[in-house]
């Protein structure tokens, strides 16, 4: 990146805040007001009214600022999520830079963070959340998304970053509930509902839930999700307090994988086409997460809080998509198939994950002074079990005799006769993982901080494995796999503040992935003996709070990956070892403006290859795949009186490659939004978000060069909110 790009975008950020004015702190909340009086225990940002107070983040674990963290963070608050109506986490990475939106085969979660490719880098107030799944929004309080690479807080993988849901929690002397109705123009619907009482002087209730109709433009696609999540808030003594919740997901949805490629662009003119089987393409999940936490202050400066969390998952995906088109003379299918004018080409899968997780994580908080130095002083150790049975079963086509096949494209489509024969994976894992980490944050006079520390993980991970493929030698008995690595991951921060708002830091930090992956299902003879992945993040940046409700945060960093892994565009049945190099620039405007008026904005630049690849003995390192060179965004609420608002968004994304191959280009695009706020009463507003304003033709996200979604055309969504 150019040094006038980068002092272009600066300018561009820091010339919308030159009005910003100074205004007083909103009353606390409840909560806000015991975290207030426990400092020591808090690990999620406290939010104040409608936007951010900079109080702390779970990217330290401690009662830190956010302008003391040394690392890029963006926290999308429960205002925000309701103001732009987001449903899922793909929704709240559009207004995160550095941060792209993957397919996800259509059944999961799958986002690439500084350039690096994760389904599982997610976390539910602190505590790991790795399951593949569409995870809701509706109990979070707020969405923490940390970019760069930090095993020191939070384990193993986190490459890129992580994203943190943070949930809603009772709250102890209130009562208080609400109601939301919504519908848009393609028929979806929701309902969805908030509530929240005392038990007696010390103790709360809250029930959280939600219902979802799903559909869209696309042909065939429906299904229903529903949530729920009771919570319970005890203050056993002053000093003490014990919160115990209990979630219920359920998703039963169409699993939609898009469109194929033809001449290295997606397939166009065929935006409602399905390219499955309606019928057949399926995707289930049953999610059970208890977790209980206790937060305990032995003094003013030492503090203690463990969480105990047990989940489980069950999860079905069964499909067949696209993996190829032959049209107007040009085709994308396997040349192996034969595929000849006006044929289509299929595969296809079925797969089911059970998985258990125990994980117990506790931390220990103390501040004190050792002569002229301050120290808040952090020591935690973590301990997780994580079972999983997975399975997949391939396609095999009568009539091609092949789990592929080509055959006359029709809209729907006729699919030949299919069944699944084949047990092409059969595992079940086992891992097992403890961490040790300690943290010291060092205020050096007024002006000066210093954040240092290092994590220790054993991870053992033992894999039994009755694939067929694999039982090569072993008589027919399954085949034991296993491996046990044992990880230093540090952490180096220095922030100067030349006054208490505004910082300037520098950090490095480190990050690693186990062989097994991050679902822990790809150990095998060849890369059993390989040592895990590794990251390292090296970023330096500043944080300027202009007001206690308007942060400007800006970053330039550098991410390198050592032996990392990409899916084969050739065989999506393999991964490649590969390594990589990202480099970029972020920078993020967030909060008030001006009174009544709300921006966030920000921009990011990514320059993200492969490193070490050589073809005939020359350098042939590729772009990788699913990250845009430029990320623009900017949404923007203005209220022009009490009870009417308005609110208009714009994101622009430049092309970026399908997968690895650089084969299929998806084209750049921009996408408007509007929204219109009205209160109706003292408790009732009436809201309608228009997606796609002006009904631009795009291609949002991917898979692989052959499962490219089309974008939805322009939508209306209205939505009704009593609150009581």
């Amino acid at each position: 990146m150019t040094h006038r790009m980068a002092a272009t975008a600066i300018t561009f950020i820091g010339g919308l805040t030159l009005a910003a004015p100074v205004f007083a702190d909103a009353e606390l909340s409840a909560e806000a007001a015991y975290d207030a009086a426990n400092p020591q225990v808090q690990e999620t940002i406290v939010v104040r009214d409608k936007f951010l107070a900079n109080e702390k983040f779970s990217g330290t674990k401690t009662l830190t600022p956010l302008v003391d963290v040394p690392q890029s963070l963006t926290v999308i608050s429960r205002e925000q999520i309701e103001d732009q109506f987001f449903i899922d986490i793909g929704d709240v990475t559009r207004f995160t830079p550095g941060v792209s939106i993957g397919q996800g085969e259509g059944h999961r979660d799958q986002i690439t963070i500084r350039g690096q490719n994760t389904t599982a880098d997610f976390f539910i107030d602190g505590v790991r959340d790795d399951v593949q799944y569409f995870r809701p929004l509706y109990n979070l309080q707020q969405v923490e998304i940390l970019r760069g690479s930090n095993a020191l807080i939070f384990g193993r993988g986190g490459g890129g970053g992580v994203v943190n849901r943070v949930t809603k929690k009772a709250l102890a002397g209130e009562a208080f509930g609400s109601a939301t109705a919504s519908v848009d123009t393609f028929g979806s619907f929701l309902f969805a509902g908030d509530g929240n009482i005392g038990i007696g002087e010390a103790g709360a209730f809250r029930l959280n839930a939600f219902y979802e109709d799903l559909d869209n433009h696309r042909d065939f696609f429906g299904g229903e999700r529903f949530a729920i999540n009771p919570t319970t808030t005890f203050e056993l003594t002053p000093d003490t307090r014990l919160i115990v919740s209990y979630e219920y997901v359920d998703d039963d949805r169409v699993v939609d994988r898009g469109a194929p490629s033809l001449d290295g662009t997606p397939l166009e003119g065929f935006d409602e086409t399905y390219f499955g089987d309606p019928d057949f393409n399926r995707t289930t999940l049953q999610a059970h997460i208890a977790r209980a936490r206790l937060d305990h202050n032995f003094s003013d400066g030492l503090s203690f809080n463990t969480t105990i969390q047990y989940a489980d998952y069950d999860k079905l995906y069964q499909n067949l998509f696209p993996v190829g088109i032959a049209l107007g003379g040009l085709s994308s299918c396997s040349a192996s198939l034969g595929a000849v004018e006006g044929d289509v080409c299929l595969d296809g899968y079925i797969d089911t994950t059970d998985r258990q997780n125990l994980i117990i994580q506790s931390n220990l908080v103390g501040e004190f002074d050792t002569g002229f130095l301050g120290h808040t002083l952090l020591f935690g150790v973590e301990y997780g079990d994580q079972d999983t049975a997975n399975s997949r079963r391939d396609t095999f086509f009568a009539d091609s005799a092949d789990d592929q096949i080509a055959f006359a494209f029709t809209d729907p489509l006729a699919i030949p006769e299919v069944t699944f024969p084949v047990l092409n994976r059969d595992r079940d894992s086992k891992v097992d993982f403890i961490s040790v980490y300690i943290q010291d944050q060092i205020d050096v006079g007024d002006h000066v901080k210093l954040v240092g520390g290092v994590r220790y993980d054993r991870f053992e991970v033992d894999v039994l494995n009755r694939d067929a493929s694999q039982l090569a030698g072993t008589g027919g008995a399954p085949l034991e796999l296993g491996r046990v690595d044992e990880e230093i991951s540090p952490r180096v921060g220095l922030i100067y503040k030349p006054q208490d708002n505004v910082s300037l830091y520098a950090s490095w930090s480190q990050s690693f992935l186990p062989r097994s992956g991050d679902q822990f299902l790809v150990l095998t003879p060849s890369t059993e003996s390989l040592a895990p992945e590794e990251f390292e993040n090296i970023e330096v940046g500043a944080k300027w709070d202009l007001t206690n409700r308007l942060a400007l945060t800006a970053s330039l960093f550098q991410l390198d990956r050592e032996s990392g892994t990409t899916v084969d565009p050739n065989d999506v049945g393999n991964l490649l070892i590969i390594g990589s190099r990202t480099r970029g620039f972020e920078v993020q405007l967030n909060g008030e403006l001006l009174p009544d008026w709300y921006v966030n904005t920000g921009y990011s630049y990514l320059d993200a290859d492969e490193r070490g690849r050589i073809v005939d003995g020359a350098i042939a390192n590729r772009t990788l795949s699913q990250v845009p060179e430029h990320m623009f965004f900017v949404f923007s609420r203005y209220d022009l009186s009490e009870r009417f608002g308005v609110g208009l968004g714009v994101t622009y994304q430049s092309e970026q490659f399908a997968s690895i191959s650089n084969a299929v280009e998806l084209p750049d695009f921009t996408r408007v939004d509007a929204a219109i706020y009205y209160q109706l009463t003292d408790a009732v507003e009436l809201q309608v978000n228009v997606e796609n304003l002006f009904d631009a033709d795009f291609f949002p996200s991917a898979h692989n060069d052959n499962n490219i979604t089309p974008a939805e055309p322009l939508n209306a969504r209205f939505t009704l909110t009593t609150r009581f």
